[in-house]
């Protein structure tokens, strides 16, 4: 066979890191970065960005040299993205967080709402209902990270998790402080509004858990090949008709039902800005979607079904 020589560039300086000699036309991606981490044991894989262009996107571990749009020689352009972490400890900590700061406002401490005897438990049911159904979610979203998702690239950039706690553990201080608070007024319609909205909230959940069970039974055995989701026998999965991700669809619905459920501005916000961030994911995934498979269904939106 034909041997490859592969000469990786900093992609800003064009400088050369390294040039590989004798590379089997059918290495991958990944071989690739473990050689170049050998001659530069700072830069482990994770944080490697491997490109063909340094302006365009990295390419991913299972791509085959040969299968590249270069010659025997092979210019590839490296970027160092910085420390990274897993996406499982990512979600661990993100979801840990709001489950935590929900209970010192649903429990009254002291130094929350003061010391005062009125302060220290709410007259409305609804407060401890809102309580079990925010703890729920956010359990729920902890046994997923565990034992459901599959992350098809395994690490972020650990800058990034300051940020997405701040989201997380903040909102969750935000909603928890005015759905607990003394003052808090319950639901204008009463138990026919908490109780559509509790079986809107559960209906959303268990949804959004089904969805995440069959996205994750399309990559069984550690696949990472891209394959289109369909409805199965599971009524929850039959959104898949039309949109390209009902597990944003459930998500928002589950944050809708909750504002229902409370009453409260700032959840409304909260859910506003969820609807604002999926909106933008599901479009993204969608059009992934539409580029990687010519007969990918047409009925298809990315979010709301014959909307977006």
């Amino acid at each position: 066979f034909v041997s490859y020589q592969v000469e990786i560039l900093d992609w800003k300086t064009k400088k050369q890191l390294c040039f590989l000699d004798k590379v089997e036309p059918n290495a991958t991606i990944r071989e690739i970065r473990l050689m170049f981490h050998k001659l530069y044991p700072r830069w482990y894989p994770a944080r490697q960005s491997i490109k063909l262009d340094p302006k365009g996107k990295s390419l991913r571990d299972e791509e085959i040299l040969q299968h590249l749009p270069v010659g025997t020689t092979a210019t590839l352009y490296f970027k160092d993205l910085g420390p990274q972490i897993g996406w499982t400890t990512v979600f661990l900590i993100e979801y840990t967080g709001p489950l935590f700061i929900y209970f010192l406002f649903y429990f009254r401490m002291p130094f929350v709402y003061g010391l005062d005897e009125r302060f220290t438990s709410s007259p409305h049911p609804v407060v401890n209902l809102a309580c079990i159904c925010h703890s729920f979610h956010y359990i729920k979203r902890l046994i997923e990270t565990v034992f459901v998702h599959r992350f098809s690239h395994g690490t972020m950039p650990l800058r990034n998790i300051v940020k997405n706690c701040l989201y997380y553990w903040g909102f969750a201080a935000w909603l928890a402080y005015y759905i607990n608070h003394p003052l808090y007024t319950p639901p204008s319609y009463g138990k026919k509004q908490i109780n559509l909205a509790v079986i809107m909230f559960l209906l959303c959940e268990a949804g959004n858990f089904s969805i995440h069970v069959a996205l994750s039974d399309l990559q069984r055995n550690g696949s990472k090949i891209r394959k289109i989701p369909y409805p199965t026998k599971n009524p929850f999965t039959w959104l898949f008709f039309f949109v390209s991700c009902p597990n944003y669809t459930y998500e928002v619905g589950t944050w809708i039902s909750f504002t229902i459920m409370t009453q409260c501005v700032p959840v409304g916000l909260f859910t506003l800005l969820c609807f604002i961030q999926m909106t933008i994911w599901a479009k993204d995934k969608h059009y992934t979607y539409l580029r990687e498979f010519k007969d990918y269904p047409s009925l298809r939106m990315p979010i709301i079904p014959f909307l977006l």
